[in-house]
């Protein structure tokens, strides 16, 4: 990533759960057994967490900025990017409301310095993160005991992906806690308990508060809710008492907040199906073969964990979440386009079924009775010796997903993040007067992360009426230095900062050198 600036500007350079559990205790002196209150085992996470934002300092999509924080930030401080997607209705104001709280909360305490306008939001983020590997606990140990709560606990933190992409402004990352939420309360996932009682209406509001921050979540809920149709006694109630009024409300709640923010009545669900399913929109950004979940992209987000999985899959027998896996990588192979993060909210359930296979394991190395009982199990002596073979999968884990993780997170394509940093720490001392962009458009992060209100332009790409149209971006690619050229023609002021990659820079030096830029130190 190059950065090139003026020589002579900006100054100085109801039913039950399907399938069996381990037989686990819950003695403190094996790694399985409950760690804590749900109290402690949040503050864990939390502090995890919070290491985890801290740590993830590289970019992986635009929507991380476009669609949650440049809205956020122009709601706020009255100027920000909005792309095509928010002139066509098909966002909802929902998600980006929650960091414009954040904004206005540091907007009031004076605290909106560079440093904390870029970490604040995955900080923020880290909190709903934190709340969702509870639930995944609480999941687990209603469902299948403590010993298999504290080895999904252990699973979710030690994959790769969960550590690099949960803590970013997604809105896909709160659809994800939402669905770990949402499937506790559920009747139809596990039986209720007197430590973890079932509560179908809050299930109900969860879902569809994920639904209203991003519609494809209806994917998970439909199923969900057919599942919960079928075996609950009484589906007048459910269907008429319950979906109804409670979508209904939700519905109408974001409709309003929708209707404030776009200044006319805006149908986001309706928009959002038009555009990524009955058109294939979505498409304009790349496809991928119909198999691609299922042999490339799901598998690289489980990575090591996948014959885990697999097992736990296997031997756990429960048909109810396994299908719920089968079910959105196979809706979301339909679609043309692919992402990693569309089916991220089903990998945390696959890490539940890493620990089943963990905590399988530890009982079976165990010398005391390994049977396969229903939740509520019979104690064992109070310290589990790890067999080897348990012993070298935790540390095959640990020795794959731990580099992984850091690397992805601290090195691969930090480039855009460091420079949007560098840029709001100069702008910050009045260095930077403008900006372009002569890169793919989006490809860093904008007046979110550069907190100043300068002239900024970078190349557009949104889709065209007409096929086979090339945007701005790809005019660019294909003809760099006619493209550069034809933008210097029309300057009434040339930029004092100009924003590249090293590709492209080669390209055009002697444009760079012909208009006074030189590099940034």
């Amino acid at each position: 990533m190059d950065i090139r600036k003026r020589k002579n500007a900006g100054g100085d350079g109801d039913g039950g759960a399907d399938g069996a559990s381990v037989n686990v205790g819950d003695e403190p002196d094996s790694f399985g057994g409950r760690i804590g209150s749900p109290r402690r085992i949040f503050l864990f996470c939390l502090a995890f967490r919070v290491v985890n934002a801290l740590l993830i300092q590289t970019y992986f999509n635009p929507d991380e900025h476009w669609q949650s924080l440049e809205v956020a930030h122009r709601t706020i401080f009255g100027y920000g990017y909005m792309t095509w997607e928010w002139k066509r209705g098909i966002r909802s104001y929902l998600h980006p409301m929650l960091f414009a709280f954040l904004y206005k909360l540091l907007q009031v305490t004076g605290l909106d310095t560079p440093y904390i306008m870029i970490k604040a939001p995955r900080l923020m983020q880290s909190i709903f993160s934190a709340i969702g590997d509870l639930y995944l606990y609480k999941l687990s140990d209603a469902l299948y005991g403590g010993n298999v709560a504290t080895w999904s606990l252990f699973c979710q933190m030690a994959n790769w992906f969960i550590f690099f992409c949960l803590n970013r402004t997604f809105s896909n990352c709160l659809e994800t806690v939402l669905t770990i939420m949402g499937l506790y309360y559920w009747p139809c996932i596990r039986d209720s308990s007197i430590d973890y009682p079932v509560n179908r209406k809050w299930g109900l509001v969860i879902a569809a508060l994920a639904c209203a921050i991003r519609p494809t979540s209806a994917v998970i809920w439909l199923y969900v809710g057919m599942l919960e149709l079928f075996l609950t006694p009484n589906k007048v109630k459910f269907i008429i008492l319950e979906v109804i009024p409670i979508g209904s409300l939700v519905l109408g709640f974001t409709c309003l907040l929708d209707r404030l923010m776009y200044g006319s009545w805006v149908i986001v669900p309706l928009n959002f199906l038009k555009f990524n399913f009955l058109s294939s929109g979505g498409d304009y950004y790349g496809t991928h073969p119909w198999h691609w979940y299922f042999t490339q992209g799901f598998l690289v987000m489980l990575f090591t964990f996948t014959p885990f999985s697999i097992a736990g899959i296997i031997k756990s027998k429960n048909q109810k979440l396994s299908a719920l896996i089968l079910w959105v990588l196979a809706i979301y192979s339909i679609l043309g386009h692919k992402e990693f993060r569309f089916v991220l909210p089903v990998l945390p359930i696959a890490l539940i079924f890493s620990g089943y296979a963990f905590a399988q394991m530890e009982v079976s190395g165990s010398s005391s009775s390994s049977s396969v009982t229903k939740k509520k199990q019979v104690p064992r002596q109070n310290h589990t010796k790890w067999s080897p073979k348990l012993r070298l999968s935790v540390y095959f884990l640990l020795a794959t997903n731990i580099p992984m993780a850091l690397y992805m997170s601290l090195f691969h394509q930090r480039g855009t993040e460091d420079a949007m940093n560098y840029l709001s720490d100069e702008a910050y001392k009045g260095r930077v007067k403008s900006i372009l962009f002569l890169m793919p458009c989006h490809s860093t992060p904008y007046y979110s992360t550069l907190h100043r209100n300068i002239p900024m332009q970078f190349l557009d790409c949104t889709p065209s009426a007409e096929k086979g149209e090339l945007d701005e971006s790809d005019q660019f690619l294909v003809n760099p230095l006619g493209f550069a050229s034809e933008l210097a023609r029309n300057w009434s002021e040339p930029p004092s900062h100009i924003v590249l990659f090293a590709s492209e820079e080669t390209k055009l030096r002697d444009f760079m050198i012909q208009h006074s830029f030189k590099e940034a130190s």
